[in-house]
């Protein structure tokens, strides 16, 4: 059954519900990660290998991993708090600097390792290469506490929980386990060896590599086979709702034994840097605000349209938001699976 998406959601009660955002407080706990982008032009190829040489235009520098989820709710009018860890170096105060620019406020530990760094070098909108810089270690006993120690004093004023997951030694399983003591909403933006940590959680949205990758089903075929996908991790870590996101083909939800397909409303797509990290910003924030897990998709999904197409870590926000709903909600339609 396929119902337009004007007959679930309306600008008007878009409008309503983002006026209410700004009362909302989200606390972000995980790996942030700081994106490096330096834009050029290639004109030849170089005599000393078969590559292409990039003249250098432009470099920025932005908020990744748990950070960009920081900034996506930021810039959409909520109230964040960032919980992570950075190294003792050059990169992790460009980090905090990031940070303080946008007034997200935050806890960070400086760790005995070099702040994550990921360089993407583009030009003329396609990325070349990416150059990662890390070093990946769990969360040491000491560390974990004082982060426990710090979540304790903190956490009553917040409305919900986002575990922005990206491997990279923040996030353990005692950690998890910790959280669900509180009684918080928790949405996870999951890595696949860690399924195990977000047994009963609220909601978790991976993509569809990383549902697949999750529940060990490497072979699955086509459309019915994911959907089963979905159906098995629901399953096997006992969560309440799960998105699945589907790159141009949009996202899964699966919410109270229901299924439904939302299909992508992206008009161009630059860049699906952080995509991932819009759609579980803006998913989270908008719930607290509506308590409706499809509508919450659909914003969600409609503020990934945008991000896509924009070059590097990209964010969107209210203003924007309303103006692409209001020109591209006609004749989208919502089909319910099951």
């Amino acid at each position: 059954m396929k119902v337009e998406i004007e007959n679930i959601l309306n600008l008007k009660r878009i409008k309503e519900n983002f006026k209410k955002i700004k009362s909302k407080k989200i606390l972000v706990i995980g790996d942030i990660i700081l994106d490096n982008f330096i834009f050029g032009e290639v004109e030849r190829i170089s005599p000393e290998a078969p590559v292409p040489v990039v003249e250098v235009k432009n470099e920025k520098f932005m908020l990744g991993g748990a950070g960009n989820v920081s900034l996506n709710i930021k810039s959409m009018g909520g109230d964040v708090f960032i919980i992570s860890s950075i190294g003792n170096d050059e990169n992790g105060k460009i980090l905090k600097k990031l940070l303080e620019r946008e007034n997200i406020d935050y806890f960070l530990i400086e760790r005995d390792l070099p702040t994550i760094i990921k360089t993407r070098i583009i030009a003329k909108t396609q990325q070349l290469v990416r150059i990662d810089r890390e070093k990946i270690e769990y969360l040491n006993r000491k560390e974990e506490k004082e982060v426990k120690n710090f979540i304790s004093g903190m956490i009553d004023g917040f409305d919900c929980i986002i575990i922005s997951d990206y491997g990279k030694g923040f996030i353990t399983g005692e950690l998890m386990f910790f959280l669900k003591k509180f009684n918080k909403k928790i949405i996870v933006d999951p890595k696949p060896n860690h399924f195990s940590f977000y047994k009963n959680v609220f909601c978790i949205t991976p993509n569809q590599n990383e549902a697949i990758t999750g529940i060990g089903k490497l072979n699955v075929k086509n459309f019915e086979e994911l959907l089963k996908v979905g159906i098995e991790i629901i399953k096997k870590i006992k969560c309440e709702n799960l998105i699945i996101t589907l790159g141009k083909n949009g996202m899964l939800v699966y919410e109270n034994k229901n299924i439904y397909h939302i299909p992508s409303v992206a008009k161009d797509v630059y860049d699906v840097t952080g995509a991932g990290d819009t759609v579980c910003g803006i998913f989270s924030l908008y719930f607290s605000v509506s308590k409706n897990i499809l509508e919450s998709a659909i914003v969600s999904n409609f503020a990934a349209g945008i991000v896509v197409g924009k070059l590097g870590t990209a964010t969107t926000n209210q203003k924007e938001f309303i103006e692409f709903f209001e020109g591209n909600y006609k004749n989208i339609y919502i089909e319910k699976i099951k």
